[in-house]
């Protein structure tokens, strides 16, 4: 039996008798359902909304600040462990360890959080994003499941380690069962599982990547003879060498000291596709682990999610996103996320960093991690320099906009990417303070109330007349580690200035793809086609559909009735070349400029770099309406006429008069 522990919180004793906790059943319940066309985030039967509030350092304070701005849900960090988040910088811990010794438990920072949140919002709803990477104290027990680097020397734990997934799945359930046990177990709702370096499920390394532990050569050939359907031969074939089986396949070294700018030979270097392949996997696979264990332990009543599949912004395979098909395949997982592209400036869009469209094709809902600059964004070496290393967090990407007029259109735009594709979000103050202004906060509020005023609906009259299909293994074909996949896939900037809507799918979904419903498919960075897939692509071709293939060389354009236009070394394009493209092939362009532009669900969203004067044009008859004072700008019309500021955003309701498109 674990031993009885006592935590002393707030003048009054906590007893939690570890391993004998009595599983009450949790009094709410999570899911994710498929409402009005999109995956939606359910509470207690109804739709919520699926905008929450997180910081790292929070107070009471700021987690007022949110609720008065209508936000109930709310993400606070846990860990099992006693390290800060990222391995490479150095920065210190944001909260105490949950698990500070064999069978010995610590969960006062918890109650201290829900707490603060409860005091300043007693309608609270929480996610505990839990990060189970293991504590120090732990690693030193078992000095058999951390990463073995060449030098004898070790570094974090080994992600092929069953024994750390197994110790960490059985503190996270003692964690959920204690949970569901409190008297906080009315508001708790979700766990976000996280993992590895920031809490991304990305590998720790720092300029390379080594893990010399014999479990994770182990695990390799037993992931082998899955792969392979424990054939040899097949084995043999695939690596080019006759001398290969499933007891002496070694590991490619992906450590990243040596590059090339080229892509890698499919016939002679199968044997590091694999070992990224089951790089990848092995995160994909403790993601649905622990997913499991929340819902076995909750009765399926946790919400579940993590960050995962961040193929279209982060190019390194060696980060370990390259298995989202894989993981999209798990019944106990909920909801996906990732902070938006890191392009963080005017006039660009910022995407998600996966394949939304097959994300809700299989049925998950997407959260967005708006974690916004804003002119007053604070630094976190003037919030807690006791876990801010010298010289960390202070400049880039850290720093927000110089004005407030811009920072609430960056808001107002990462709003209207979630209204118009039907996904929620955190918003994401992270040292605290980012959005405690009343022009901040009242983005906030509205995005609240918009959500709940105009119904979320299915609005086929906006569809994407352009889908976009990426290979999430490109990188692992990149013999630079990462920097010839980021030129193909930094196409995502022109196309969010093309003034059309698009789709983003995996390959892996390619079965999938409508035969109607688009006027060009780009095929954007797959080396090679697969037979079947060639056909497909003939076969959209004869239906007058025009396709783009992007391969490692260049790209074809392929047009019904006309010969395979080959365009050697075009890699990238203009925003500007590929609306002509559009246009050829008969696909709508509501903007005939390089502004941002978000349309479907009712909403048009147009976010623009150098203001001036914008003509939206719809493809149907449409009612216009302002959503912030409900005035009718149009009752019917084909067009509005915008006279848009340098750095703004404006958002609209837009509600087609016609049955069908015209």
């Amino acid at each position: 039996m674990r031993r009885v522990k006592h935590l002393c919180f707030l003048g009054f004793m906590v007893f939690v008798q570890v391993g004998m906790v009595a599983q009450s059943p949790v009094h709410g319940c999570a899911e994710v359902k498929i409402h009005a066309g999109v995956p939606t985030l359910f509470v207690n039967g109804l739709p919520y909304p699926p905008y929450a509030y997180m910081s790292y350092l929070g107070t009471g304070k700021y987690y007022k600040e949110a609720a008065l701005s209508g936000i109930h849900l709310y993400n606070i960090p846990a860990y099992l462990g006693d390290r800060g988040i990222n391995s490479g910088s150095g920065i210190g811990p944001f909260r105490s360890p949950l698990w500070i010794g064999e069978d010995d438990y610590d969960f006062s920072g918890l109650i201290k959080d829900f707490e603060e949140i409860l005091d300043a919002d007693p309608e609270a709803k929480v996610i505990i994003r839990l990060h189970l990477d293991p504590p120090v104290w732990w690693e030193q027990l078992n000095p058999d499941v951390v990463c073995e680097l060449p030098d004898g020397s070790s570094f974090r734990t080994s992600f092929s380690s069953q024994k750390w997934q197994e110790a960490a799945g059985e503190v996270l359930k003692i964690c959920i069962q204690w949970l569901l046990s409190s008297s906080y177990s009315n508001h708790l709702i979700g766990i976000h599982v996280a993992g590895g370096s920031t809490e991304e499920w990305f590998y720790h390394f720092k300029e390379y990547y080594y893990d010399q532990n014999p479990a994770r050569l182990q695990a390799f050939q037993s992931w082998l003879k899955g792969r392979y359907q424990n054939n040899a031969e097949a084995l043999q074939t695939a690596w080019n060498n006759h001398q290969v089986d499933f007891t002496n396949a070694q590991l490619a070294d992906i450590s990243g000291e040596e590059r090339r700018e080229e892509w890698r030979d499919p016939h002679k270097e199968q044997n590091v596709i694999d070992t990224y392949r089951f790089h990848a996997e092995t995160m994909a696979d403790h993601i649905a682990y622990f997913c499991n264990i929340v819902k076995e332990t909750s009765n399926g009543c946790l919400l579940t999610g993590a960050f995962y599949g961040y193929h279209y912004f982060v190019t390194d395979p060696r980060r370990g996103h390259g298995a989202l098909e894989k993981l999209l395949a798990c019944p106990d997982l909920d909801y996906l996320s990732s902070p938006n592209d890191y392009n963080r400036v005017v006039g660009e869009d910022w995407p998600p960093m996966a394949a939304m469209e097959s994300i809700k094709l299989h049925g998950k809902l997407w959260l967005a991690e708006n974690d916004t600059r804003t002119s007053i964004t604070t630094l976190l070496k003037d919030q807690a320099p006791e876990v801010c290393p010298p010289g960390q967090y202070e400049s880039g990407v850290w720093l927000g906009p110089p004005d407030m007029e811009t920072s609430v259109a960056l808001l107002w735009k990462n709003s209207g990417r979630m209204l118009t594709h039907g996904y929620g979000g955190w918003w994401f103050d992270m040292w605290g303070g980012w959005f405690s202004d009343s022009r901040l906060l009242e983005v906030l509020e509205k995005t609240q109330q918009f959500h709940q005023r105009y119904p979320s609906r299915d609005e086929p009259f906006t569809e994407p007349q352009v889908c976009v299909v990426v290979d999430e293994e490109l990188s692992f074909w990149d013999g630079s580690v990462g920097s010839l996949t980021n030129e193909i896939l930094g196409n995502r900037y022109s196309l969010g200035k093309t003034g059309a809507p698009y789709d983003l799918y995996l390959r892996s979904d390619f079965d999938s793809l409508s035969n109607s419903k688009y006027q060009v498919i780009w095929l954007m960075g797959i080396l090679e086609l697969k037979e079947e897939e060639l056909s497909r692509v003939e076969a959209w071709r004869n239906q007058g559909i025009t396709i783009l293939w992007t391969d490692g060389k260049g790209t074809a354009i392929f047009k019904k009735g006309e010969a395979v236009a080959r365009l050697d070394g075009k890699l990238k394009w203009q925003a500007s070349r590929l609306r002509e493209l559009w246009k050829e092939a008969g696909v709508h362009l509501y903007l005939d400029s390089d502004d941002v532009l978000y349309i479907g669900r009712g909403w048009l969203c147009v976010h623009t770099l150098d203001g001036g004067e914008k003509v939206v044009k719809f493809p149907f008859l449409a009612e216009v309406t302002d959503p912030f004072s409900g005035e009718i700008i149009s009752d019917s019309t084909h067009h509005i006429e915008l006279n848009l500021n340098p750095g703004s955003t404006a958002l609209y309701r837009v509600d087609p008069l016609i049955k069908k498109p015209h």
